[in-house]
């Protein structure tokens, strides 16, 4: 019998709850931002303790020796805290614009790379680890991350060629933390991260490009304040 003689049933999309739960985690993340404080405390504090949830979920699944197991454990308190700490950082001692233009530079990379990558398609970039990453997709993420970027350093202090320069830069590391997270899940045989959040799977699912880019953003500013350059 030919396979193809029956129409196979399509799979359910879930794109509205997908959307729902988008809609709500942006608001409560941009409620929680907004009024700061204690409140914004509580809320990455509870971020924090679910990342590390999932994190550690992972590693029990990727790591066999308990060396291995306590090594993984101990680097992700490190990439984890350092991310979730700057955060507040940035929140209380900084201008907020700063730390809403690091949010955008990671959401303007995904939509970008999204879009880019469902236009031309082309290579994939690591297919093993995440088949659905193409190259047309990173160079989409880093245009609109640059031109968010400078869209928003031009309302703010100014426009300046670094600010284009550095949300391209930054859209890679937003990328490279979402291939690393990819590669856990590879390694530990699982789907997604968690199942916290409906249509998205983990927290970790979706926060592991803003993980990657606020690390990477604190290692930036501490390099410039050893080198007096801020």
């Amino acid at each position: 019998m030919n396979d193809n003689s029956a129409p196979l049933a399509k799979p359910r999309s879930d794109l509205g709850i997908r959307t729902a739960s988008g809609v709500v985690m942006m608001l409560v993340a941009a409620g929680a931002i907004w009024l700061g404080g204690p409140i914004f405390a509580l809320f990455t504090a509870a971020i924090t303790v679910g990342l590390l949830f999932e994190w550690t979920r992972l590693v029990l699944k990727l790591s066999s020796g308990i060396i291995g197991k306590l090594v993984w454990i101990f680097a992700g308190l490190v990439y984890i805290g350092v991310a979730t700490a700057f955060l507040v950082f940035l929140r209380e001692f900084a201008e907020i614009y700063i730390l809403l233009g690091i949010i955008g530079v990671v959401i303007a990379t995904d939509t970008g790379a999204y879009f880019a990558g469902r236009a031309f398609g082309g290579p994939k970039i690591a297919p093993a680890i995440s088949p659905s990453k193409t190259w047309s997709g990173l160079c989409g993420g880093m245009a609109m991350a640059a031109l968010f970027l400078g869209i928003e350093g031009h309302f703010t202090e100014g426009f300046a060629l670094w600010q284009p320069l550095l949300g391209a830069g930054l859209a890679i590391v937003a990328q490279a933390g979402d291939f690393f997270e990819s590669w856990m899940k590879r390694r530990a045989g699982v789907k997604d991260s968690g199942t916290l959040i409906p249509g998205h799977g983990g927290l970790f699912d979706r926060a592991d490009g803003l993980v990657a880019v606020l690390c990477a953003t604190a290692l930036l500013v501490l390099f410039l304040q050893i080198t007096g350059q801020w």
